[in-house]
Parts: C-alpha cells; structure tokens; sequence
C-alpha cells in the first residue's frame, strides 16, 4: 500500500489561493488513483476531488468546482490540489488517499488516513 503524506496548507485570506501537496513514498503515485477529502470541524468527512489516471475522468464536488484543480508530477511523485478563489467556508483538514473509480457516483476512499493538512480561509 502506498504511503501519502499531505502538506501545503495554511491560512489564508478567503479569495486567495493554496496548493496541497500529496507525496507518495515507497510506490510510484502513477499506479494509483488518487482523491482529496476534507473534514470541517464538526462535520463529516466529504470528497473534494479525484482523478482516475487510467480514464482521465476527473470528480470534483460541486462547491468547488471551477477553483480547484487537481493535477500530478510524476517525477516529484506528487498529487496536487490547487485551490483558488478560497472561502471561509473551504476551511477544513484536507486529506489525499489512493481511490478506487465506482463508475458510479464517486470515487470511494481505499486504505488509510493520513494526518492531513489544515487549510484556514479567514473573511
């Protein structure tokens, strides 16, 4: 199984922009699908994001949609998360691990949690 490591986040000013990072150790980040969850406190944990290499097919939740992207460096073996034009209420610990492509609704969260990384939006 590999092993993800999410880092990047931050405060930051809502309508600014962070990028998390997704470093994958002992495996080659290509081979597996990956997605972005997040949970806000006192809330459920909910996807973000998720891209199934092998199809190109791309999942983002419909909150936020149109300001974050999902992207990878294979040489880095890294997965990305831009986020742009960032809300108060896109606070939340945002976590990265490997997915697994229903075809049907969204990706489903295989293996384990990381720590995540805290990504703060003030107003």
């Amino acid at each position: 199984q590999v092993q993800l490591v999410e880092s990047g986040g931050g405060l930051v000013q809502a309508g600014g922009s962070l990028r998390l990072s997704c470093a994958a150790s002992g495996r080659t980040i290509s081979t597996y699908n990956i997605g972005w969850f997040r949970q806000a406190p006192g809330k459920e944990r909910e996807f973000v994001a998720a891209r199934i290499w092998s199809s190109g097919r791309t999942y983002y939740a419909d909150s936020v949609k149109g300001r974050f992207t999902i992207s990878r460096d294979n040489v880095k073996n890294t997965v990305y998360l831009q986020m742009n034009s960032l809300k108060p209420e896109d606070t939340a610990v945002y976590y990265c691990i490997n997915v697994q492509d229903l075809r049907v609704g969204l990706p489903r969260p295989i293996g384990s949690w990381g720590q995540g990384t805290q990504v703060t939006v003030s107003s």
